[in-house]
């Protein structure tokens, strides 16, 4: 039913002063989301996060209309994105923490002949609790079965709708005699606009760590190519410090006559390295010492015990 000229009057302002108060916006896809899903959602995002709905046509028109009193704006990046059943999640708290609360809330949901399957279907094996009379059911989507304590049972798991592909009728009548519920809805995040920026929402996985890790890597690259063609950078600098000092040490530690501070220790060391054992080796030293004392008691022992004859006796035979 479309809507009274007070209404769009009244979505027009909605949105424009969502537009103008938010700077963090999901654009989500709303397919095969119910009424009774959408409003526990909208329950769920309650203090996050602000949720609107509409046709696309709409919501372009109202985002049209507003570039034209802002152009320029960083929103006309919003334009190529309003196609299909799509809403706005507004937001100013942490993109994250909002994306989870959006992609938590989802329902198990039927196959439904004609639809598109978001993910892979695959029937476990095992009984089925269908009568022996509906095999031929089976062997038409050639499915391996065998009758069981009176009913029929999958021998084998069959990979039955893959990702992408059109559910048949005989497939969701087999999913519905099953009882297999294989889908999920809910919102499903398609683009993220930040602060002027739009990027996919796979971004967000992109924690401090990662960042961190990756940047250091990129460092290491730079300190590698520095290196290699002998142009000094500050990611080179470190190790070009370090390998002028190695060069400085390997000379001054064979010459009796100059040294520098830094050096001191390590001519110590070549000079005489008893001065820098630690009592630790000696003292393993000495256990090692008292291992051996002791296995040459237990061996003197075993060779006392030698001349024991078979009666416990001594050595001196009387025979």
């Amino acid at each position: 039913m479309p809507l009274s000229p007070a209404r769009k009057a009244e979505y027009f302002e909605k949105m424009t002063n969502l537009l103008d108060n938010y700077d963090r916006i999901f654009l989500v896809s709303v397919d095969n989301v119910g009424s009774h899903q959408m409003q526990q959602i909208r329950i769920k995002l309650r203090g996050q996060a602000e949720v609107l709905m509409g046709k696309n046509t709409m919501m372009r028109k109202v985002l049209a209309t507003y570039l034209k009193t802002h152009p320029g704006h960083p929103f006309e990046q919003l334009l190529p994105q309003m196609k299909g059943n799509v809403g706005m999640v507004f937001t100013t708290g942490e993109l994250g923490a909002v994306r989870t609360l959006i992609e938590e809330n989802r329902v198990p949901a039927p196959a439904r002949v004609g639809g598109i399957a978001p993910i892979d279907v695959i029937v476990p094996a095992g009984p089925t609790g269908a009568d022996p009379g509906q095999t031929s059911f089976f062997q038409v989507l050639q499915i391996a079965t065998k009758i069981t304590k009176g009913q029929i049972e999958i021998t084998n798991d069959v990979h039955l709708i893959h990702a992408g592909d059109k559910v048949g009728n005989s497939e969701a009548m087999l999913l519905s005699k099953l009882n297999i519920r294989p889908f999920t809805y809910g919102l499903v995040i398609v683009m993220v606009y930040d602060s002027g920026s739009l990027f996919e929402p796979a971004v967000l996985d992109l924690t401090e760590e990662v960042l961190l890790s990756r940047f250091m890597a990129g460092v290491g690259n730079i300190a590698a190519i520095s290196l290699a063609l002998g142009m000094p950078t500050l990611a080179s600098l470190p190790h070009s410090i370090a390998n002028a000092f190695k060069k400085l040490l390997a000379i001054t530690v064979q010459t009796d006559n100059y040294t520098f501070e830094k050096a001191n220790a390590y001519k110590e060391y070549l000079a005489d390295p008893s001065k820098f054992a630690s009592a630790a080796p000696a003292a393993g030293a000495g256990g090692a010492a008292a291992v051996e004392e002791k296995k040459v008691e237990e061996e003197e022992s075993e060779e006392e015990m030698g001349g024991m004859d078979m009666f416990g006796g001594g050595g001196a035979s009387d025979y």
